[in-house]
């Protein structure tokens, strides 16, 4: 892994990490119950967190152009309120990770005052900082 990558999985493996030590303390406690359901949530968590939930990675729009191309970094909450809006209409969208493309995260800062503002969505060619879910949705309906 490129210290690119490993940048994207920081937060998940923050994640795990409480939660094995959460894990630890109840399986400690015998508070069984408790442990599987902290199993759970810290798998439900790292999933959340992790590049995973988001599809069809790819380059910055200069170097492959898409109709919506939506900048994130895993674990940006409006990133996942975003994707989870979508459903499957997200996979006709590209996602670029910012943290692991830097031209990436320099094109966002370029648009957005110089601060990265994740989702940064380009809409045929035009840059939207954090749009409403819906105006993306239609943007996605109008691609073939």
């Amino acid at each position: 892994m490129t210290g690119r990558s490993v940048r994207s999985w920081w937060l998940a493996a923050l994640v795990l990490l409480v939660t094995g030590a959460a894990v630890v303390l109840r399986l400690g406690r015998g508070e069984l119950g408790e442990a599987g359901i902290a199993v759970l949530a810290g798998a439900v968590g790292v999933a959340v967190c992790s590049p995973l939930v988001f599809p069809r990675r790819g380059a910055a729009p200069e170097a492959a152009p898409d109709p919506v191309t939506v900048y994130y970094r895993p674990g940006c909450g409006y990133c996942l309120r975003l994707r989870a809006s979508l459903g499957s209409r997200a996979r006709r969208a590209r996602w670029v990770d910012i943290w692991a493309d830097p031209g990436a995260a320099a094109y966002v800062r370029s648009v957005n005052g110089g601060d990265a503002i994740v989702p940064t969505v380009v809409l045929d060619g035009v840059p939207h900082t954090n749009p409403a879910p819906a105006t993306v949705r239609a943007a996605l309906e109008r691609r073939p």
